[in-house]
């Protein structure tokens, strides 16, 4: 299968030698999205509920781009860097994913890229409808 670079101005640029995402057939792999504005590259203010509406935002772009939406993400993986943060990132991330929600993972990690509090990555599954 053919492998299709999935590159927004609507997510901030990889800030490293990485895609901000991938599409294999009808997958989308997202890299994992930190809570910083695609304009300016940096960190949004307002604690982990306003990154982690950011960083849902940045995965909605990448996988706009590549023909996918929330709706099609099978699987995300939460990276935290600190785990009483878990309860206000549920929050906001249950407005994201108010039907369905994709299988999860959430993991506590010592630090993430630019000083952020969350990341999160993504894959889906373009639908045929």
């Amino acid at each position: 299968m053919e492998r299709q670079v999935v590159l927004t101005e609507g997510a901030p640029k990889a800030i490293g030698p990485y895609s901000q995402g991938m599409r294999v057939g009808d997958f989308v792999f997202c890299a994992g999205q930190a809570g910083l504005d695609p304009l300016t590259g940096r960190l949004v203010e307002g604690g982990i509920e306003a990154e982690t509406r950011r960083v849902l935002q940045n995965l909605s772009a990448v996988l706009g781009q590549a023909g996918a939406s929330l709706h099609d993400v099978v699987k995300t993986t939460v990276f935290l860097t600190d785990m009483d943060d878990f309860k206000a990132m549920n929050a906001v991330y249950a407005e994201f994913f108010a039907s369905t929600p994709p299988a999860r993972s959430t993991v506590q990690v010592s630090r993430l890229p630019a000083g952020a509090r969350v990341e999160i990555e993504a894959i889906a599954v373009i639908s045929k409808q």
